[in-house]
């Protein structure tokens, strides 16, 4: 039966129209990253309701704790992801066996490792990643505590959705997400707050709640991404996709988890680096620490509201991956081209449409997410602005990186995935501020920008590199034919 089925995706994937194809397979991606982000999003509106710039920025202090753990994650996930459909298009079942069981086998060593770790070097570990005020690092460590514990459940979680989707059940790991996200949303004010606090400026009273601040968003966190384990690993066992076997663990794999998975593993890795980077550069160049607060909360924000924005770009570009994998794994470069110009001109005027509804009202959705002072607002705006500038540059940076990681272009696609956070942002978010006060500015400005030049700097590094294997591909389409 699952041979059966297994068959039939192949014709699926090798033979049904492209836009028709992509948009069924992109639907609950992009579902699910939607909801996985608006929970993100929820998250700091409800602890920015604290009123307190501290809470919030030590949120930004553990983002490149989180990002981390979704770079191991995403390492084994896509590594093992990005081959199994390779796997499947050349009709072999054992070879995609070996390789899901690995990858998830791996994906919980490393959660595991991390866990251990942080736990006990959390003061360390909190200073490292830029908590620069005392009130900021106690937040810190209450935060990242429970982040830490739910390590091994968030990295198994992240290996079985990709495996889940990247062979065309979609919609099994978008349930398991999206079930995770709503409960996470559920019990951030029951955690977060006590009975009879008043929320959204009294609009609303608690009835009820922990009273447990930053670390009861922690600990909904935690809670939210061991359910979602728990869901995946039922949609895993239901649907028709690769199962995960002890017996099938091979160690030797690690290579082509490696092949696969090393871009995102930079690319996540990079921007643990570059959040870090960010949280000390603010300390490095202003020296008040309310003004240090304040930036590193409104960064906290403005991260938070871009990656929802590009949540839908991200999901969509997860619709195509499995096609593209099928069909180069079929040799039918015809078709992965195909899908990959159909995503980019789709993504490209979807992400301007984002960015000028965004920079018109972003006043208004800097002050809900990104603020908890007049000051912290105002600097949301501003940075939040100069990156809807240049976002719609993110269609082809994203997607090229993604089709670059499927065929197995493991070099070119490291490039291109280190290019925006790495190559880019890293120097930029040192030496803009330094520069700024040579032209009248301030050097407050120069972190303000940094995010949007380092995007312009990514799309000039990765065009070039995606024309050039679009024109192989092209060719090697053309010597089949």
């Amino acid at each position: 039966m699952a041979s059966t089925a297994q068959n039939a995706k192949f014709v699926r994937m090798t033979t049904e129209p492209i836009p028709r194809l992509i948009g069924q397979l992109a639907i609950p991606t992009i579902i699910s990253m939607l909801v996985t982000t608006f929970y993100n999003l929820v998250d700091t509106l409800y602890i920015r309701q604290l009123a307190n710039d501290s809470m919030v920025a030590a949120v930004g202090v553990v983002l490149p704790l989180m990002s981390i753990i979704q770079a191991f994650g995403f390492f084994c996930g896509h590594g093992s992801g990005n081959y199994i459909p390779r796997a499947l298009g050349r009709q072999d079942t054992g070879d995609a066996e070996n390789m899901a069981s690995t990858g998830f086998f791996y994906a919980v060593v490393f959660g595991l490792s991390i866990s251990v770790l942080g736990l006990l070097f959390t003061n360390p570990l909190a200073v490292l990643l830029g908590a620069k005020t005392e009130a900021t690092l106690a937040a810190t460590k209450d935060y990242m505590r429970w982040i830490l514990i739910a390590c091994p459940f968030m990295t198994g979680a992240v290996v079985i959705n990709n495996q889940l989707r990247m062979q065309g059940n979609a919609t099994y790991a978008m349930v398991g997400l999206t079930a995770g996200a709503v409960l996470n949303c559920l019990l951030d004010p029951i955690l977060i707050f006590a009975k009879g606090d008043v929320l959204f400026g009294g609009a609303f009273v608690m009835p009820l709640g922990a009273g447990m601040g930053v670390g009861g968003a922690a600990l909904a966190t935690a809670i939210s991404q061991t359910v979602s384990f728990g869901l995946l690993c039922v949609g895993l066992l239901r649907s028709d996709t690769i199962k995960i076997k002890p017996s099938r663990i091979r160690l030797r794999y690690f290579s082509g988890i490696v092949q696969g998975g090393l871009p995102s593993l930079a690319r996540q890795g990079l921007a643990s680096v570059a959040t870090a980077c960010l949280n000390n550069a603010i300390g490095l160049f202003l020296t008040d620490g309310v003004m240090i607060d304040a930036a590193q909360a409104a960064m906290t924000g403005v991260a938070k509201i871009t990656l929802f924005l590009a949540s839908a770009l991200i999901g969509f570009g997860q619709g195509f991956q499995p096609v593209c994998g099928f069909n180069y794994g079929a040799k039918r470069y015809d078709r992965v081209l195909e899908a990959y110009w159909f995503c980019v001109k789709v993504a490209a005027v979807a992400l301007c449409v984002f960015s000028v509804l965004g920079y018109i009202f972003a006043p208004a959705i800097t002050r809900a997410v990104a603020a908890a002072t007049p000051l912290s607002e105002r600097i949301a705006t501003v940075t939040f602005r100069a990156q809807l500038v240049v976002f719609p540059l993110q269609a082809w940076v994203m997607l090229c990186n993604m089709m670059l990681q499927n065929i197995g272009m493991t070099a070119r696609a490291t490039v291109v995935a280190m290019s925006r956070q790495g190559l880019a942002f890293i120097p930029m978010v040192f030496l803009l501020p330094l520069l700024m006060p040579l032209f009248g500015g301030e050097a407050l400005l120069g972190i303000e920008l940094a995010q949007a030049v380092a995007d312009v700097i990514a799309f000039a590094i990765s065009l070039p590199i995606g024309i050039a294997v679009v024109r192989e591909m092209r060719r090697q389409q053309e010597s089949n034919i």
